[in-house]
């Protein structure tokens, strides 16, 4: 378990790009902003650093992520507000700190660097380590108790749906089989397996084929989708108006549901037939960008893992009738 003050490994994924399309709505006095994963604080200590008025709360699952982004946002003071809690949980979070509108809100989904860099966390199939992946060590089931005890159906179904593998039938029936010779316990063993059930002309192109299962894995063991459906209408809710939310996301179906409910909030609600809309029925979101923005060239040179990412900035402009 890492130890001592965090020295930041990466650089944050599109920092300035967030910090600028925030600034409109946080650079106000007694603005307040949710950093919704707060990881090793990268984004966190910049936001307290460019908008020195700024509150922030920030809030991660992670027990040892708060305790390190704790030990490098200390100079702030009073001014971060860190709180172990998963981000669909930020209203309730809000509410006990007496807070009722914010003015930011910036999730940066997925796996944090740390996790990924800390190899008996489990999530990188690059390397040998238990099968944990949990984001909480706290609390849930492991990958390694997903893989021992889900049936053929629920593996096949989350391999296909979270991991979009096109061999997830073949490979759950590998697991099934090889879990009666030993149960699975450690990562390097799964990669193998994976490897050997794709197709040797599959596993030519795209990378490591074990990254589509580890992704399912990751995403059944922290519930990321069913947590993430609740997070954005929950985040929405709590944004004032004037208030800016940017969401960066690293696969698609995270950006496909981030998408879907900042459309949905920038859309009319009232009947087509209508000749006018009332103000009841006008969207209440705006959307700052146009589609999902992409990390530039210089972005992926200065942290290779922008390269995925998408990012979504909406604010908010009216009230919910």
């Amino acid at each position: 378990m890492p130890t001592g003050t965090p020295e930041p490994k990466h650089v944050p994924v599109m920092l300035q790009r967030c910090m600028d399309a925030l600034a409109p709505a946080i650079s106000r006095p007694g603005a307040v902003v949710v950093d919704a994963t707060l990881g090793l604080g990268g984004h966190s200590e910049a936001l307290l650093t460019q908008f020195p008025e700024v509150h922030l709360v920030a809030v991660d699952r992670d027990p040892v992520a708060l305790r390190l982004a704790g030990e490098r946002l200390a100079p702030f003071g009073d001014r971060a507000t860190l709180v172990h809690a998963v981000y669909d949980e930020i209203p309730e979070v809000l509410a006990d700190l007496g807070i009722d509108r914010v003015q930011g809100l910036l999730f940066d989904l997925g796996v944090s660097s740390m996790q990924l860099d800390e190899a008996d966390r489990g999530f990188a199939y690059a390397q040998d380590a238990p099968l944990d992946m949990r984001m909480d060590q706290t609390r849930g089931i492991s990958a390694a108790e997903v893989l021992n005890t889900y049936s053929h159906g629920d593996l096949a179904r989350i391999l296909k749906v979270y991991g979009e593998e096109r061999f997830a039938g073949k490979i759950a029936s590998v697991i099934l089989r090889e879990r009666e010779k030993e149960p699975f316990t450690t990562s390097a063993r799964l990669v193998e397996l994976v490897r050997n059930a794709i197709p040797a002309a599959t596993r030519r192109t795209g990378g490591n084929p074990a990254k589509r299962t580890f992704q399912a894995l990751r995403i059944e063991v922290n519930g990321e989708l069913e947590v993430l459906d609740r997070a954005i209408p929950g985040a929405l809710d709590v944004l004032a108006v004037g208030g800016r939310i940017a969401v960066m996301s690293y696969q698609s179906l995270e950006d496909r549901l981030v998408k879907q409910y900042f459309a949905a909030g920038a859309t009319s609600t009232a009947p087509p037939e209508l000749p006018f809309v009332p103000e009841e029925h006008q969207p209440r979101l705006k959307l700052i960008t146009r589609g999902a923005e992409l990390a530039t060239e210089a972005e992926i040179e200065e942290n290779r893992r922008a390269a995925p990412v998408r990012l979504r900035v909406a604010e908010r402009i009216r009230e919910r009738r």
